[in-house]
């Protein structure tokens, strides 16, 4: 598929929400592209040591920048920005990370992690907020039951993720500055415990961009246009009372075997509906002369 058929017969002014998919991806594909330097170039470093730390994170500063406005972008157009909201929120702790390696600042750790310190306060209070309103919806009986899982669930899920990622950055700043004696796998123990909770997470996400790889429509349908044979199978209604399959799409089907059908359908209906009738005994009243 080359880039000639992927953008054939768009215009933007006409599919403005795959207009505004299609720029999500192009976002999304530039900070991917920017982590990707970044990746090298610390593989670099600590191969060779040919240079500076502060080079290594010049791409994730540059990142930080640019995710800031993506983050406006986003929200303008309800997209899903959360890599891009770690990226700008992160863009200090970017600069004082190269300057603490590059050994041109003595600072403490738990010093050069002080903007982290301030997304996790900030996150705290988010996750109390998260709290106090599920609390609030389980006690209110005017909010559907859908609601109230939904908001207990969204509470457990930011605890789950939030209160081990600030487990893990106490522990990490005590391991560098040598006042912690554990390995580095029982320190990385509470960073695992949030991934996978972000992985379990994700299956409830929005939905993904159909830009991707060029489908321009979503992966179900997608799915079924490229195996026509699930397609054939899913288009079947099943019959619980005679245990036979009639295919939706058939033109053999008689409309006497639906009247039958009905007939039975009733018939057990009413059988039914006899048995459920309350019985009530006999009482004999004597009238007085």
């Amino acid at each position: 598929m080359n880039l000639q058929s992927l953008f054939q017969d768009f215009n933007p002014r006409v599919e403005g929400d795959s207009y505004s998919h299609f720029k999500a991806m192009l976002i999304s594909l530039s900070l991917h592209l920017i982590l990707l330097m970044f990746e090298l170039l610390a593989c670099d470093r600590l191969t060779s040591g040919r240079h500076l730390w502060v080079l290594v994170f010049i791409p994730l500063i540059f990142g930080s920048a640019a995710s800031v406005g993506a983050c406006v972008w986003a929200v303008k157009h309800d997209r899903s920005f959360e890599l891009e909201l770690f990226c700008a929120v992160n863009a200090l702790q970017f600069v004082f990370l190269p300057l603490k390696l590059d050994g041109l600042v003595s600072w403490s750790w738990e010093v050069v992690f002080v903007p982290l310190w301030i997304v996790l306060c900030l996150s705290l209070v988010a996750v109390l907020y998260s709290i106090i309103f599920s609390v609030i919806l389980l006690r209110t009986p005017e909010v559907s039951m859908q609601q109230k899982k939904s908001a207990l669930c969204s509470a457990i899920g930011n605890c789950a993720t939030v209160i081990p990622v600030l487990v893990f950055q106490v522990l990490l700043a005590d391991k560098l500055d040598e006042d912690l004696n554990w390995p580095f796998i029982a320190v990385a123990g509470p960073l695992l415990v949030a991934l996978f909770t972000l992985i379990l997470l994700s299956f409830n996400a929005k939905g993904g961009n159909k830009w991707w790889f060029g489908i321009r429509k979503n992966f179900s349908q997608f799915l079924l246009g490229v195996l026509p044979c699930l397609q054939e199978y899913g288009n079947i209604s099943y019959h619980t009372d005679s245990g036979q399959t009639v295919p939706l799409d058939s033109t053999n089907v008689q409309l006497d075997d639906f009247e039958k059908y009905d007939r039975k359908g009733k018939k057990a209906l009413t059988k039914k509906n006899d048995h459920l009738k309350p019985v009530v005994p006999i009482v004999s009243i004597e009238l007085p002369d």
